[in-house]
């Protein structure tokens, strides 16, 4: 089975990254995707990989500044040749699963969410980038998301199944593209993380500093509450913006390898969360640590943190909804047993991720 596998671009190694890794262990094949950077890559799985690379590769600052060439997206995935391939998985994010195909392939997408700020998320760019009040740029703007939807939709259809991270993905592909998906829940490698049972008097955000995380609003709550300490590790750009409106009490560590994230995912006293995710990796790393959760209760984190047991959710993406969270969190903090909030995701191995997905395949083969 000659197998070929379609990224949306390879330049960090993120949660989606982490989904591709493991479907790269199980079928090492050619990798197809719009922008990759070697150098990001020399320490990882996919550093001897065969890369295909799209015409957007070789434009100015393509390895940083991709995004900028959003409207080139479509064409340039369009223009991968996979005829030589019997078996296509794409993992997709924003247009991976646009490749084109024909009727002697099969093509299994593995779709971490529709297109973020096309679909759901559209009005929150427009108005986080300011273009909602630039009549031009903005005007320019709606043109090219409202033809990444009808793009968006109408490849829907070269997908022969879909695979969703979460339930809540699922819901959201049958809404936007009229599909149902069989959830996969992605891997997280849950064996590298330990339980401590000792923990230590500062509270922990990981992120991406992009607008969606909403890491802002984490930073003004914990600048309004200056008797409790926050480490915020993750870079992005912007990191300089939220940096300028945090208190003293908030330390910034940016980028920090494994080893460092671990080391205070398992002594904070719990890990806060604000994004509303597909799914999460970050919080389910967390409770391998048997560090509790306080995260917005939307999106896939429903499915992986039980309320008052692994940790509590707030219901609005404000300051003062996240100062009542922790405020509710501490009154009950004795309650959170390591070892069970550690139990609860033990089910999201890479392990299981590999066995289920390759279950999918050979069913459809047989």
């Amino acid at each position: 089975m000659r197998t070929a596998i379609v990224h949306d671009w390879l330049v960090t190694l993120a949660g989606a990254e982490r989904v591709l890794e493991a479907i790269y262990e199980i079928y090492p094949s050619p990798i197809f995707t719009l922008v990759a950077d070697r150098k990001a890559l020399k320490d990882s799985i996919f550093r001897d990989a065969r890369i295909h690379t799209s015409f957007i590769q070789r434009f100015p600052k393509a390895k940083e500044k991709y995004r900028n060439y959003l409207p080139l997206f479509p064409l340039a995935i369009e223009q991968f040749d996979l005829s030589d391939y019997d078996l296509i998985i794409s993992s997709s994010y924003a247009v991976a699963k646009g490749v084109i195909t024909n009727s002697n392939q099969v093509h299994i997408c593995y779709c971490h969410t529709p297109i973020r700020y096309a679909w759901d998320m559209y009005h929150l760019y427009l108005r986080q980038s300011g273009l909602d009040k630039k009549i031009i740029k903005g005007l320019i703007a709606k043109i090219i998301l409202h033809y990444m939807r009808l793009w968006d939709y109408a490849t829907s259809n070269r997908v022969d199944y879909f695979l969703a991270n979460s339930k809540y993905t699922a819901r959201r592909i049958k809404r936007v593209y009229g599909r149902d998906a069989t959830v996969i829940y992605p891997p997280v490698e849950v064996d590298r993380f330990e339980v401590n049972t000792k923990k230590e008097d500062f509270y922990l955000t990981v992120s991406r500093i992009v607008p969606y995380k909403r890491v802002d609003i984490i930073i003004d709550a914990f600048s309004q509450i200056k008797d409790r300490r926050l480490i915020v590790i993750g870079d992005g750009p912007d990191l300089k913006k939220i940096k300028g409106r945090a208190n003293k009490n908030i330390e910034f560590l940016g980028r920090q390898p494994f080893d460092i994230v671990k080391d205070y995912m398992r002594r904070a006293r719990a890990l806060v969360f604000c994004a509303e995710e597909e799914f999460g990796i970050v919080p389910v790393e967390a409770q391998a640590c048997g560090t509790p959760v306080i995260a917005l209760g939307r999106g896939g984190v429903r499915e992986t943190v039980i309320e008052n047991k692994t940790g509590i959710f707030f219901y609005g993406q404000s300051p003062k909804d996240i100062i009542e969270a922790i405020k509710a969190f501490e009154r009950k903090e004795d309650r959170f047993d390591p070892y069970e909030i550690r139990k609860n995701v033990e089910f999201f191995s890479k392990k299981r991720f590999k066995r289920e997905l390759k279950e999918f395949i050979e069913k459809i083969y047989l």
